[in-house]
């Protein structure tokens, strides 16, 4: 037996693991098996647990674990929403079997979660907006997933909303563009896929009356076209209203989207400017709390803390003779906002995203101030929500 893993440098060298044996037999065989909620499955899927980091392994032909950890890595270095690669490999060299090692998504939910906890219930309408946005975010950097499905997907909750994450990578091809065929392709597959996926539940007694699995499919084709419409749209303006493009961009940035560079054509009059905003990456507030703060944040709830930060920025520079800095009241928002609730929060939450749970402690104290008439104060809203989560 000769062992063969290409790994990258900075994780585990899972040589400990029990590779010889199939992974239906880890539970017994390996004290770093770990049980954590998954979703159906095509293959064998085992997870382990090293210090505080948990992994995924998967078990495969060769060619398709491969496969799949090259275009793991491709979707990382392009910024899309997908789980971190961390290596493949087989027992012995030309097995026809291998694994793909994968980095485990925390806090993530599989979509089954969303129907089987009821907990989970208000995520459910969250559902379809997720899945739309990640193929479109997908298809703007020329990715085809030609294997688009709930179960091939994971969810992370974000300030009250859902994140998509691509989860199975082993059909993903990547193109410089996609053409109209390609994107409607693929469009196509998650539909089937979806309407599989939600007749199951059915056939389980698990999906609500509203969620009819063909109505849903159909919901969530037009919020794709709906959103892949608004970036992709040639406006005209007159060309003393430039200003329209600034306003085009920001509206983008508001949808999530980063702008890479806009096209300008004038016409022949010289009195009409057409132009197209080229969008990138949907991480605008992502990349801009994480630059303030260095702060790891799903979108939405980055959106939401950068609001907190211009409020705190307002607050402090009525203090002040000269406006503070957005830099200085990121600083000041993190240490004496942010981390001290998160530390008081901690012993209640401490198995939920941290940020989530920041995110819980700004709806209570929305809330509770709302029902007053006027603002509880920080501390009202903390103890309101740790005898909550008692």
């Amino acid at each position: 037996m000769t062992l063969h893993l290409s790994l990258k440098p900075d994780g585990p060298d899972f040589i400990d693991l029990p590779w010889q044996l199939p992974l239906s037999e880890w539970r017994e065989a390996c004290s770093r098996w770990v049980e954590l909620p998954m979703g159906i499955a095509r293959h064998p899927i085992v997870f382990v647990q090293y210090g505080e980091e948990l992994y995924a392994i998967k078990q495969n032909v060769a060619a398709a674990c491969r496969k799949e950890y090259e275009n793991l890595r491709e979707l990382q270095r392009l910024n899309l929403p997908a789980v971190v690669p961390i290596g493949h490999g087989s027992l012995n060299e030309g097995d026809t079997q291998a694994s793909v090692i994968t980095q485990f998504l925390s806090h993530s939910l599989p979509y089954r979660n969303l129907f089987t906890q009821p907990n989970l219930a208000y995520y459910r309408q969250f559902l379809l907006d997720a899945m739309a946005g990640l193929l479109v975010q997908l298809h703007l950097n020329g990715v085809f997933w030609g294997d688009c499905s709930l179960s091939n997907t994971l969810f992370r909750r974000d300030a009250g909303r859902l994140q998509a994450y691509l989860v199975d990578a082993e059909t993903t091809e990547f193109h410089g563009q996609l053409s109209e065929a390609m994107r409607q392709h693929d469009l196509e597959i998650l539909a089937e896929n979806v309407f599989g996926g939600l007749s199951d539940l059915l056939a389980g007694g698990l999906l609500p009356q509203h969620m009819d699995p063909h109505e849903t499919v159909a919901l969530i084709e037009h919020k794709y076209a709906h959103l892949w419409d608004k970036l992709h749209r040639a406006m005209e303006i007159p060309v003393n209203e430039r200003f329209r493009i600034r306003e085009q961009i920001e509206r983008l940035n508001q949808l999530g989207f980063s702008v890479e560079e806009v096209e300008i054509r004038g016409d022949a009059s010289g009195e009409i400017i057409r132009f197209k905003v080229c969008v990138t990456d949907r991480n605008y507030f992502k990349n801009r709390l994480y630059g303030l703060t260095g702060l790891e944040a799903e979108e939405n709830q980055a959106r939401e803390f950068l609001n907190e930060i211009q409020e705190c920025r307002a607050g402090l520079s009525q203090k002040r003779p000269e406006k503070v800095s957005l830099q200085e009241a990121a600083f000041h928002w993190l240490t004496r906002l942010y981390q001290p609730v998160v530390q008081a929060l901690y012993p209640a939450t401490q198995h939920t995203d941290r940020n989530e749970a920041y995110h819980w402690f700004l709806e209570r104290k929305w809330l509770l101030s709302e029902q007053a008439g006027h603002d509880v104060g920080r501390g009202t809203a903390l103890n309101n929500l740790l005898k909550s989560l008692a």
